[in-house]
C-alpha cells in the first residue's frame, strides 16, 4: 500500500486513539509472553515447555517492535515499557492473572492468542505504514502458536478425562466475554481509527474472530454466537475493567534487573 497515514495530519484525538491501539497491543503481548513463560517447568512435557518458552520470546519480541511504533508519535517507548503503575496496562484483561492449570494455557493460546492475531491482521492491512511492514512478519510466527493451540485445544476436548474438559470448557468461558469487548471496541477512539483507515470495524473483527474459533470451541460444547461481550468498557485503556496483578507488572517491566538496562 503507498497511502500510507501522515501521522502528523492526525488531530490530538486521532493520536490517542493511535496510541491507544499499539500500547493496548504491545501491553497484551508483553502479558502473553508471562503466562506463557510460567509454564516452561510446568507443561506436561519437556517438548511443551520448549515450545512455550519460544512463544514466549516471540511475544516479548512482538511486544518491544509494537513498543517501538509509539516513537512514530513522538513517544519515548522507554518509560512506556518500564515506569507504568499496574492501573495504566492496556493489555487484554483476560491476562490479568496467571492461567491456573494447563486447560486454562491451552484455552489462552486459542481464546487470546487467536484474538492477538485477528487484530493484528487488522492493523497489518491499515494505513499505518510501521504496522504494514512489521505486523506480518509477526503474524507469520503466531502461525505456530495457532497450530500447537488447536492441537491441545482438541486432544483436551476429546479427552476420556472429565475434568480436562470441564477444566477448558470454563477457561474458555471465562476468557472470551473480555476478548469479544477488546476485539469489538466501537467507542470513539476505535471509530477514528476506522475512519483513518488504520484498522477495520471492531464488529468485523469480532466475526473473523467467531468464524476462526466457531468449529474448535464448539467441541467443548460452546456455541461462540451465543457469547455475549463483557459490557463493561475503560475507554481511556481501550480494555475492560481491572489491571494485572503486581507480580506480572513487575515483571513487564523489568524491575529486577532496571540497574542492567541497556537500550
Amino acid at each position: 500500500m503507498s497511502d500510507y497515514l501522515d501521522v502528523s495530519s492526525l488531530d490530538e484525538a486521532g493520536t490517542a486513539a493511535l496510541r491507544r491501539l499499539i500500547t493496548s497491543l504491545a501491553d497484551t503481548k508483553r502479558l502473553m509472553g508471562i503466562r506463557y513463560s510460567d509454564w516452561l517447568l510446568g507443561a506436561p512435557s519437556i517438548e511443551t515447555g520448549i515450545a512455550a518458552s519460544s512463544m514466549a520470546q516471540d511475544e516479548w519480541g512482538h511486544a518491544r517492535l509494537l513498543y517501538s511504533m509509539l516513537k512514530e508519535l513522538g513517544d519515548d517507548p522507554v518509560p512506556v515499557e518500564h515506569d507504568r503503575d499496574g492501573s495504566e496496562y492496556a493489555n487484554l484483561g483476560a491476562l490479568d492473572e496467571p492461567f491456573p492449570d494447563w486447560a486454562a494455557t491451552v484455552a489462552a493460546m486459542v481464546v487470546v492468542d487467536g484474538a492477538i492475531s485477528v487484530a493484528l491482521d487488522a492493523f497489518a492491512r491499515g494505513r499505518f505504514e510501521p504496522a504494514a511492514s512489521r505486523c506480518p512478519k509477526m503474524l507469520a510466527e503466531e502461525e505456530f502458536h495457532v497450530s500447537l493451540g488447536a492441537a491441545w485445544y482438541g486432544r483436551l476436548a476429546d479427552s476420556s478425562s472429565a475434568t480436562a474438559t470441564s477444566l477448558l470448557r470454563g477457561a474458555t468461558e471465562r476468557m472470551l466475554p473480555p476478548v469479544l469487548a477488546w476485539l469489538g471496541a466501537s467507542d470513539e477512539a476505535a471509530r477514528t481509527l476506522v475512519a483513518a483507515g488504520v484498522t477495520d470495524e471492531g464488529p468485523a473483527q469480532v466475526a473473523a474472530y467467531r468464524d476462526r474459533l466457531r468449529d474448535l470451541v464448539a467441541r467443548v460444547g460452546i456455541d461462540i454466537d451465543a457469547v455475549d461481550a463483557e459490557a463493561e468498557w475503560d475507554a481511556g485503556r481501550g480494555r475492560g475493567p481491572g489491571r494485572p496483578g503486581q507480580d506480572a507488572v513487575e515483571r513487564a517491566r523489568g524491575d529486577l534487573n532496571r540497574a542492567l538496562f541497556v537500550e
